[in-house]
């Protein structure tokens, strides 16, 4: 009997050994003493050959050329509904031309969901080799059609994205199949999350700013692109406690904004990404203001509320609902209309190797004095996450203001726990009504419990962004290069949702 156990054993490893052979890896070293452990406590935690759904029901896929998938953008363009795919860095063979690529933006026709049309990748920048991150590609995509800006040509489509963590760029896409360069800043460090309002053309592109003004990485360059073959810059800010000769030390760096819309003179920014973090409210009238250098008492002039996170807390994303009006407040004389702000962590490390990183509902009705009142995270046990192998945690929430789902469902975002979607019209009370993680396909990637040493690496879904549009279907994308993920509410949670676009 002691025989027939190590037999099974060594079947076991080999069976682990060639699994792992057919995986497209950047991440894994060629050979991973602590993977087959890995991988067995992996295989004891769920069954990664199986879709697990609720609510949610996958409609289409493409597998973007096992690309490592970041910010999904939807636009309709014409008669068609156009995707942009921003990627992380790496490369592969681009199948419309036969050639191996750097990562880039994936440009994709989903006019008809069930079957999306690679029309055309941009490449990206090279970056660098680093164990466990991946450098250059051009992860960030915002789109805006012409006829929506102020000064621009009306018959015109554009796209704004980073080039790596070096550079800005503007890409005429009003045919997607032809893009063509129409605006470049280059030898920048660190782009990172990018926002851009259609109506207005205002923009806000983070990298690093002026040396002699910053202390610190990751400022916001505000710019006006309403007509996006002349964009002005207008101005760099930060928070106060970033300026050089500054006493106290303030949040992390920038991870991004988002830009109030319809009206809503607000942007929110979320500051340090899973640590030192802030959820930070700024007056956009202020921000556009044309200050020669920026001071600690022109900076503060413009901030309304700040919501201070612990020490091992960041904010990855500040999503906005305002006008909102819980049915718990219905009978009260006084404010019954509510404004909240929904801040998401991100966590950075496999294996549950760091504090864990959730979603936040924050109520700003008395945006001086954020408070705190909901949060939101899948449970652990249940699923057994931290066994899985990659990350858990929470990463993003969707940005999109779209009639369907706006102040009724909000997608969530988080790694090796998918994509997981909540009921958000009482802000006080979110509650899961579904979730969606795909089975590993064959161009899964590995992740590792030691992404530094390379060590305990098997292959895992990652799921990185999510984002909705008009027509009431939601995109999920891939960080471990499974692909684009199509998907539509069904059951229940469906009723939740509004008007959608046919």
């Amino acid at each position: 009997m002691h025989i027939l156990r190590l037999t099974f054993a060594a079947l076991w490893i080999c069976a682990a050994s060639a699994a792992f052979a057919q995986i497209k890896s950047v991440n894994a070293p060629d050979f991973d003493p602590d993977g087959p452990a890995t991988a067995k406590r992996a295989a004891n935690a769920y069954d990664s050959k199986k879709t697990e759904a609720k609510n949610l029901e996958q409609i289409g896929w493409h597998d973007l050329a096992a690309r490592s998938a970041y910010q999904p953008s939807i636009k309709k363009q014409g008669q068609r509904w156009i995707i942009y795919i921003g990627h992380h860095g790496g490369r592969a063979t681009n199948p419309l031309n036969g050639t191996q690529e750097e990562n880039g933006t994936s440009i994709l026709d989903i006019t008809d969901v069930r079957k999306p049309k690679l029309l055309f990748h941009i490449p990206g920048d090279k970056g660098k080799e680093a164990p466990g991150r991946e450098t250059g590609g051009a992860q960030m995509t915002r789109i805006c059609g012409g006829g929506e800006l102020p000064h621009a040509d009306p018959s015109k489509f554009y796209l704004l994205r980073t080039f790596g963590e070096t550079g800005q760029q503007i890409w005429d896409v009003t045919t997607p199949e032809r893009p063509k360069l129409v605006w470049r800043i280059d030898g920048l460090q660190s782009t990172h999350k990018n926002d851009w309002d259609c109506k207005s053309g205002l923009a806000l592109l983070v990298h690093t700013g002026t040396s002699d003004i910053w202390k610190i990485q990751r400022v916001t360059h505000v710019y006006d692109l309403s007509n996006p073959e002349q964009p002005r810059k207008i101005r760099e800010i930060s928070l106060p406690e970033h300026l050089k000769g500054a006493e106290q030390a303030g949040p992390a760096a920038l991870h991004g904004p988002i830009l109030g819309r319809n009206g809503l003179d607000r942007v929110f920014f979320g500051y340090g990404t899973n640590k030192d973090g802030a959820a930070v409210i700024l007056d956009k009238q202020k921000v556009l203001a044309n200050a020669a250098l920026p001071t600690g008492e022109s900076l503060q002039e413009m901030e309304i509320g700040r919501l201070t996170l612990p020490s091992f807390m960041g904010a990855h994303t500040t999503f906005p609902l305002y006008g909102m009006k819980p049915t718990r407040f219905s009978k009260d004389k006084v404010e019954q209309s509510r404004n909240f702000i929904v801040v998401v962590n991100e966590n950075n490390t496999t294996a549950c190797g760091e504090a864990r990183q959730m979603a936040y509902f924050v109520d700003v009705t008395d945006e001086k004095h954020p408070m705190g009142i909901a949060a939101y995270e899948p449970d652990e046990r249940a699923g057994k996450f931290c066994d899985r192998g990659g990350r858990f945690g929470a990463h993003a929430s969707n940005e999109s203001l779209a009639e369907p789902f706006y102040g009724k469902l909000m997608f969530f975002s988080w790694f090796n726990a998918g994509v997981r979607m909540l009921d958000v019209q009482d802000p006080y009370a979110p509650k899961e009504v579904g979730y969606f993680i795909p089975a590993r396909n064959m161009n899964t990637d590995t992740r590792c419990d030691d992404e530094k040493l390379r060590r305990g690496c098997v292959p895992v879904v990652q799921i990185n962004n999510v984002e909705v549009d008009e027509r009431g279907f939601v995109y999920a994308v891939d960080r471990a290069n499974s692909g684009l993920f199509i998907l539509r509410v069904t059951g229940p949670a469906r009723n939740i949702m509004g008007q959608m676009i046919k």
